[in-house]
């Protein structure tokens, strides 16, 4: 079983900045992981993912603002956010693909114009 541990959201003012953290629990062996958000009224979208190799990717709307990075261990990740945007407004949910796909419980993270 996977259980994934998220913190980090809050309320934040444009330009400001919030970390989120995610810490994977797993008896599987942990691939790739990653932050998908969901606005209200949108589908949820990858924000950024990283391979077990260190490998990452980001969405064109986040790219140079949001970095993404992997613990030694592998089995936790973070999301520095900076230069946030009201458009950034979402739930932020942690992803582990350890035998099936997890998912945490999000975060809200809102940002104020």
């Amino acid at each position: 079983q996977v259980h994934l541990a998220e913190s980090g959201g809050g309320l934040v003012q444009a330009g400001g900045s919030l970390r989120l953290s995610c810490a994977a629990s797993s008896t599987y062996v942990i691939g790739p992981m990653g932050w998908y958000r969901q606005a209200p009224g949108k589908q949820r979208e990858m924000v950024a993912t990283v391979t077990s190799r260190g490998s990452t990717n980001y969405a064109d709307s986040v790219k140079g603002r949001f970095t993404i990075s992997r613990d030694k261990d592998k089995k936790t990740i973070m999301l520095q956010m900076n230069s946030l945007k009201p458009e950034d407004t979402a739930v932020y949910y942690c992803y582990a693909r350890a035998s099936y796909d997890n998912w945490g419980q999000g975060t809200q993270v809102t940002v104020s114009a």
